[in-house]
């Protein structure tokens, strides 16, 4: 995984595309060696006919790309001979599975060095599933999770794929990239030489970039995404409550899919940013350290990998690519619920709402009846509607009465079906003696991922060409160079009864515009239906100015505080908050 993606004024430039030749499939092929680690009995119901991934074989692979940078001068960069060892290797093995191979030369890559493209025959040729890791590393190490752990997950799925040889429904492509710690080169060179067509053809992209940290979590590009819920459907099944990839938004090779609108997902464990209390709680492993304590190391060799991180994101592929792919790999009907926001404040004699959202995540759409439980006394839980079709969505209304009960509680909501799918809400009932008060934006400081707030691709970010204020996030709207809107949004209640109510934030502006008479990148900030601010490249300063408005008039109210930010097709501006907070007292 690299850095923030784009520099301001980068522009995308078109290759000429490539042809991918195919081999006549193989009549047989040798089965993979048994796994010496059992899928757990719930995880092997939900996926049925999905193949169990040895974890011991994907480990196999790490060595063998651990000793290739120990011969090569100690790491796998890009266009180096670790590289092109690496890449042989890989393609070996998928050429003895079946795989007729190309290579695709990058020459606009920083280092020229080949991207990999292997398809499997069977399925229509116009249903494309791709599955993508890059396979370079950086230089000061032999970057086995960063990104051997991708790699050798999908060499080792497309291996079992060859081997069982299924009926395919679509066509599978497995892709691994050269020059992505350079700036996601690699996959931007196939993205530019594919036309239109062939784009289309890609019904989605899915990418796996270090799914085996030592400290890790188990995040998913794009949670909530109709493209991600095969893979978050086999990660619920463990009970593992993956969150939403925010270190990893517009850092990998998903970037310049979904920037061609192709439909994009993946797995990650996470880089150098680090596991909160909540996530360890849940998850195991040290909270406030690094996810992956070598990232970008010399130490991030085969001892830098959890093989139980690794296991999970191994078969969560192979579960994956049997829901999409292959013909007998959905025989039940399935769906997920998830609930956003994952907090809610309510003062007693009000009430507070969220959004419940299915999807369907393996045959057909189904009813789905709604429910929840532990909510306190007093308070009652309702849904509008109470019964969607999977894919649909519901509005939950918490309302507290004067006499509610107070303190914070976990609300269950159950979706039933021909199964029954949960997610959590955290409700917090406050007393009404007078003004609830207190603070009421969620991970103002941005330091807790991305919720409960909603965001533009890449927007949360700790890369460091804009420093945060206070900790290691905050939110970049732009800064570019191009024609872009970036948004940044929460839904908040805000407390009655209060004698004040101050809106504030911190807010630094950095801009390559010379002009001293134009405005032409704006930042507007919005609570409700009222605009607050317009902020431009006419009010760039060295550092951050805090913010801060009477927000008096929406007492009682449940409103989305908005920033957007929208810049012209050249010179960048960035705008950077931090520390948002909206304070009744």
């Amino acid at each position: 995984m690299r850095g923030r993606t784009l520099s301001a004024g980068t522009a995308l430039a078109v290759f000429a595309g490539m042809t991918v030749t195919l081999a006549a499939q193989p009549a047989t092929a040798s089965p993979p060696t048994a796994t010496t680690m059992t899928r757990p009995i719930a995880a092997a119901a939900a996926a049925l006919a999905a193949p169990d991934i040895s974890v011991t074989n994907v480990q196999a692979h790490l060595t063998q790309f651990n000793a290739i940078a120990t011969s090569n001068g100690g790491n796998r960069r890009a266009g180096s001979a670790g590289y092109t060892a690496s890449l042989n290797y890989v393609k070996t093995r998928l050429q003895s599975a079946g795989y007729t191979v190309t290579e695709q030369y990058c020459s606009s890559c920083t280092y020229p060095s080949n991207n990999l493209i292997a398809e499997w025959p069977g399925g229509a040729a116009d249903q494309v599933v791709m599955f993508g890791a890059h396979l370079d590393g950086v230089s000061a190490g032999p970057g086995i999770n960063d990104n051997g752990t991708g790699s050798a997950t999908l060499l080792e799925n497309a291996l079992v794929l060859a081997a069982q040889n299924p009926t395919m429904t679509k066509r599978v492509r497995f892709a691994w990239w050269t020059d992505e710690e350079q700036g996601l080169n690699g996959s931007r060179f196939y993205v530019n030489s594919l036309n239109a067509t062939q784009r289309g053809y890609i019904k989605g992209y899915y990418n796996f970039d270090m799914v085996g940290s030592t400290n890790g979590g188990y995040f998913i590009n794009r949670v909530t995404s109709t493209t991600a819920a095969p893979l978050k459907a086999y990660w619920d099944s463990l009970g593992l409550q993956p969150e939403e990839n925010v270190e990893g938004q517009g850092r990998s090779d998903d970037y310049y899919f979904q920037q061609a609108g192709i439909p994009t997902s993946g797995y990650a464990a996470g880089a150098s940013a680090r596991k909160t209390s909540a996530q360890a709680a849940k998850w195991g492993g040290t909270a406030n350290a690094a996810y992956d304590s070598c990232y970008h190391r010399s130490c991030d060799t085969t001892a830098n990998v959890s093989a139980t991180v690794l296991n999970r994101a191994a078969d969560g592929v192979a579960y994956a690519l049997w829901q999409l792919a292959v013909g007998d790999g959905t025989p039940t009907n399935d769906f997920s619920v998830s609930v956003s926001p994952t907090t809610r404040t309510v003062a007693q004699g009000a009430s507070t709402t969220a959004t419940v959202a299915t999807a369907t995540t393996s045959g057909s759409a189904q009813s789905v009846s709604l429910s929840a439980s532990g909510a306190p006394s007093g308070v009652s839980v309702s849904f509008s509607p109470s019964s969607v079709t999977s894919g649909g969505s519901a509005t939950v209304t918490l309302a507290a009465s004067a006499n509610a009960t107070t303190g914070t509680f976990t609300i269950t909501v159950t979706g039933t079906g021909s199964v029954t799918r949960t997610a959590s809400l955290t409700l917090t009932v406050t007393g009404t003696g007078g003004c609830a008060g207190g603070q009421v934006i969620g991970n103002g400081g941005f330091e807790s991922g991305s919720t409960p707030w909603t965001a533009s691709s890449g927007v949360i970010t700790n890369s460091s060409s804009q420093p945060a204020r206070t900790g290691s996030y905050k939110a970049w709207l732009d800064g570019y160079g191009s024609t872009r809107t970036d948004t940044l949004s929460q839904s908040v209640t805000v407390p009655a009864g209060c004698s004040t109510y101050t809106l504030s934030f911190w807010l630094h502006i950095d801009t390559a515009e010379t002009t001293t008479s134009t405005a032409y990148d704006r930042l507007t900030v919005q609570l409700g239906s009222t605009t607050l601010a317009t902020y431009s490249n006419l009010n760039a300063a060295s550092g951050y100015v805090q913010r801060s408005f009477n927000v008096a008039s929406v007492a009682g109210q449940t409103v989305t505080l908005k920033f957007t930010g929208t810049e012209d097709s050249s010179l960048q501006t960035s705008f950077v908050i931090d520390d948002v907070t909206l304070q009744a007292s």
